[in-house]
């Protein structure tokens, strides 16, 4: 298409990511490409002040989190052009398991493989691993006590005999194995929950434990509003609106 369809700021950013290469609908579906790009790729960037790393974050996890395989294998490159490193990348996708499950998550690991295998990126990547099996229970319920405070020191104990496993499961799984990983930060694997969770849909009560883990950290509300709406061109409005009502809630108490 004439990229003269797609204006000033817009075209500057696409070209960013995707250099001179056109839209794969460009020829057969101009007119929506044109409003699609102008709005995600101008409007959406000029009206916050996200980081592209954050920016891209939201945008891999939340299309992970809705199914959006092919959306996402066109912007793992996009997101590898802006600087996102390879093992950020990476991390958010197995940061994805204990939030979406194997299921979900397989198709991106391999979307992972074969672009970085184009892109000559040496596999597997710089191992990240840092706790043991030893301790992974351990440590993953400091990095919960971490984010939400010392009412999260072995919450497991305190659970009903049927449900003690789960506690100690998220302790050691998902914060143990995967939180204590490298290549990402702590308060950006907080940030790709977040996005898992709130482009997925029905999970209110866990979106509102994220946003104030998020919080916890030292994100401020606004930027939190200004992360989810990167994720609108990807996943519609009603999901974005509604994490953006619950961080409201949130920072209102």
């Amino acid at each position: 298409m004439a990229h003269a369809d797609i204006i000033g700021d817009a075209d500057e950013f696409r070209r960013k990511m995707f250099g001179h290469h056109d839209a794969a609908l460009s020829h057969t579906d101009p007119e929506f490409i044109q409003i699609f790009e102008n709005f995600a790729f101008g409007d959406v960037p000029r009206d916050s002040v996200v980081s592209d790393e954050d920016r891209f974050i939201s945008i891999l996890a939340a299309l992970m989190g809705s199914h959006g395989a092919d959306a996402f294998r066109t912007m793992l490159p996009a997101a590898l052009e802006v600087g996102v490193d390879p093992s950020m990348v990476k991390e958010v996708v197995y940061q994805g398991v204990p939030y979406l499950g194997l299921s979900r998550v397989l198709p991106y690991i391999l979307i992972c493989n074969e672009v970085f295998r184009q892109r000559s990126i040496k596999l597997p990547l710089p191992p990240q691993k840092t706790a043991t099996r030893d301790e992974h229970v351990r440590k993953g319920n400091d990095i919960q006590v971490e984010i939400w405070g010392e009412e999260m020191r072995d919450n497991w104990e305190r659970e009903p005999k049927s449900t003690e496993h789960i506690r100690r499961w998220l302790a050691g799984n998902c914060f143990g194995d995967y939180y204590t990983r490298g290549g990402l930060d702590l308060d950006k694997r907080e940030l790709a929950t977040l996005c898992f969770l709130a482009s997925q849909g029905g999970c209110d009560p866990q979106v509102e434990a994220h946003v104030r883990g998020n919080l916890n950290l030292g994100r401020e509300p606004q930027y939190l509003i200004d992360v989810i709406s990167q994720m609108v061109p990807y996943i519609g409005y009603p999901r974005v609106l509604n994490t953006i009502a619950i961080i409201e809630k949130v920072a209102a108490e």
